[in-house]
């Protein structure tokens, strides 16, 4: 198979996994979305479909959970930045260069960190309503409210980029030991 196709095979996966899983375990949220974002930064030669697959997975969830009416799938400004976050866990990935369980684990936090901070900071300046209060004292409590979430997502994260690259793994010795044989 080719690597065009494979990659959309791969990429289209993900996408459905990531919706799934995402509006099935709405409002505990427990989805893959950073660690796919983190997975195809590592591991999808083509940028464009690295880039694509993570946003196009938390757009078909949000687009789900809005046509289904389970709960607002857009919810203002600040989302657009939850966008752009996973767009910088993508741009994480690039810089991995071993695929072992520890540099797996060590950027799976580091995703994890990038996208509470980017995306609370987010939710402070353009979703707030003087929810948290204003200036540092505001983004501080911002980012407090928000350390439940970053607790329960750390562990998703971490869970979900072991089983992706896990899986990547042991495909590619599966698929290298066909070859040979």
């Amino acid at each position: 198979m080719n690597q065009n196709k494979t990659t959309f095979i791969i990429g289209l996966s993900l996408i459905v996994l990531a919706a799934t899983m995402k509006v099935a375990s709405f409002p505990h949220s427990i989805n893959p979305i950073i660690a796919i974002s983190l997975f195809s930064g590592v591991l999808i030669k083509d940028r464009k479909w690295a880039f694509a697959i993570p946003v196009l997975a938390m757009f078909v969830s949000d687009l789900m959970l809005e046509i289904f009416n389970i709960a607002p799938g857009f919810y203002g400004l600040g989302q657009i930045g939850n966008y752009a976050s996973l767009l910088f866990v993508t741009v994480l990935g690039f810089t991995m260069k071993k695929t072992n369980l520890i540099s797996v684990a060590g950027y799976s936090v580091a995703s994890s960190l990038v996208f509470f901070f980017l995306s609370n900071t987010n939710c402070f300046l353009f979703d707030n309503l003087s929810t948290y209060g204003t200036g540092v004292q505001g983004w501080m409590n911002c980012l407090a409210a928000g350390l439940p979430f970053l607790r329960n997502g750390m562990a998703t994260d971490l869970c979900f980029s072991v089983l992706l690259f896990g899986t990547y793994v042991v495909y590619t010795k599966f698929a290298e030991k066909k070859q040979l044989a």
